[in-house]
């Protein structure tokens, strides 16, 4: 008696084997590499879509073991495979990518991929697989669109993704499984834009405080369109961050959740929101004022060297985020057209500069433990702890002298009529300062010092002790 052959398993790779895409992850890796390489890619496009692939796939090295890969139905392949299944993997990524992730899992007997000029999509792929299995020949697994044209052709359908999908597929072919995608994009998207990161940008406001023109209600509504703007170009640096750092984050213990490093968001949505957030918040920048509109553009410029760069150089970089820190504040000044003094210019880099170094010092702490050498896309080594410490603290009891001084200036006396009443505040800062890196010095320390101060009770007792002190030297 015959055995009957099982009908073989065919599996899509971008976003149906793995919660990503390879020619976006790799675009993303040669940009990195190379920003100038945008127009290079823009040159093999117009030689079509697989010369394109196959001259980043040249270029670009891709770490396959850090991919996003779908569990639940690599789980499920495994069991078909186990029953005696052929699995077969049908990719439009780059040949190299799709051998490299078949040797990685092991699970495949056969891969067709984009090579030799020929772009392996839709249509394509159908034409492919019909050939080597014959039309209703084989299951298909995908996850878009484009997979109905092969699902046509195909025996039953695997769907990975929405209901609306399986609907479609439903009624071209029979369902084999669903794996249904995560529906909460909006709690997601809000992870990815970093929302609770919007507080920093509280920042722009300060001039508006230490000026005294809390009462003008213009000044206060520009300082409002002010952090908007900035908040939307903040959010659009992370998403470049983000973009680029999709390497470094899966290797990193907590910032392996994030949103386009776990696979739950869209690379291509990601490279459409970033620009996309930037105009909207130039245009809002722009009806502050020209001058907030300059700040902001020095402030998307700095955050975009330290993305491709200056992130990776010692000290250069903890430097840079002491920089960002006070252009908020600068670009408060500008929103509402008011002089910055010598004074909280140097608070502020001082003071930021110590913060900086905490979240680097937390880092290298963590790595430590780990018995690790380096920091990952960093250039600071486990030895450098001490040393880091050392120059964070110095930073921060500096940053008191300075408040110190300011506060026996002749500004002060203009604003406030009884300025000794404000004595207290070093006490209190130096108080707070010393805490942060006690509880960074014990591993207790939040990534970043700044939401760390914002969800500590401490922290927000001291700032309400720092206002009562300021208020009552006002009065």
């Amino acid at each position: 008696m015959m055995t009957k052959t099982k009908t073989p398993i065919v599996v899509d790779l971008d976003g149906t084997l793995i919660l990503s895409d390879l020619l976006i992850e790799s675009f993303l890796v040669l940009i990195k590499q190379n920003p100038l390489s945008i127009f290079s890619v823009f040159l093999w496009l117009m030689k079509g879509k697989a010369y394109m692939k196959q001259e980043i796939a040249r270029r670009a090295e891709l770490a396959i073991d850090t991919l996003p890969f779908n569990e639940p139905l690599i789980q499920y392949l495994v069991q078909k495979k186990a029953e005696g299944y052929t699995i077969a993997l049908a990719t439009a990524s780059h040949r190299k990518y799709a051998d490299l992730i078949a040797s990685h899992l092991k699970l495949f007997d056969e891969v067709f991929a984009t090579e030799d000029g020929v772009n392996l999509s839709g249509a394509r792929k159908r034409q492919r697989l019909n050939e080597a299995y014959g039309e209703k020949g084989y299951h298909y697994a995908g996850n878009a669109e484009v997979d109905l044209e092969v699902w046509q052709d195909s025996a039953a359908a695997i769907v990975v993704g929405n209901e609306t999908l399986a609907l479609k597929a439903r009624r071209i072919t029979q369902i084999e499984a669903v794996f249904s995608s995560d529906n909460r994009k909006v709690k997601t998207w809000m992870k990815a834009l970093r929302v609770h990161q919007w507080v920093k940008n509280g920042l722009i406001f300060v001039p508006l405080l230490a000026s005294h023109q809390f009462d003008d209600s213009s000044a206060v509504f520009a300082c409002l369109i002010a952090f908007l703007s900035f908040s939307l170009c903040a959010s659009s640096v992370y998403l470049l961050n983000d973009l680029l750092d999709l390497k470094d984050d899966r290797l990193h213990q907590t910032k392996r959740n994030r949103p386009f490093a776990a696979g739950a968001l869209n690379l291509v949505h990601g490279l459409l929101a970033a620009p996309g957030l930037l105009v909207v918040a130039l245009l809002l920048a722009t009806a502050v004022s020209l001058d907030f509109a300059i700040v902001l553009i020095c402030y998307y410029i700095l955050t975009f060297a330290y993305s491709f760069y200056l992130k990776r150089v010692v000290l250069i970089d903890v430097v840079t985020l002491a920089s960002l820190y006070t252009v908020r504040i600068v670009a408060g000044a500008a929103a509402i057209a008011v002089p910055l003094t010598f004074w909280l210019l140097a608070f502020s880099i001082f003071v930021f500069l110590s913060l900086a170094i905490v979240k680097r010092y937390t880092e290298l702490l963590a790595l430590k433990e780990k018995s690790a050498k380096k920091t990952l896309g960093r250039g600071y080594q486990v030895e450098d702890v001490e040393l880091l410490s050392s120059l964070g603290g110095s930073s921060g009891y500096i940053s008191v002298l300075v408040l110190a001084l300011y506060i026996n200036s002749s500004e002060v006396k203009a604003l406030y009529d009884q300025p000794m009443l404000m004595w207290p505040i070093c006490l209190v800062m130096l108080y707070w300062i010393s805490r942060v890196w006690i509880i960074a010095h014990r591993g207790e320390m939040n990534d970043d010092p700044i939401v760390f101060a914002l969800k500590d009770k401490v922290s927000m007792a001291c700032g309400l002790v720092i206002v009562g002190f300021m208020l009552a030297a006002a009065i």
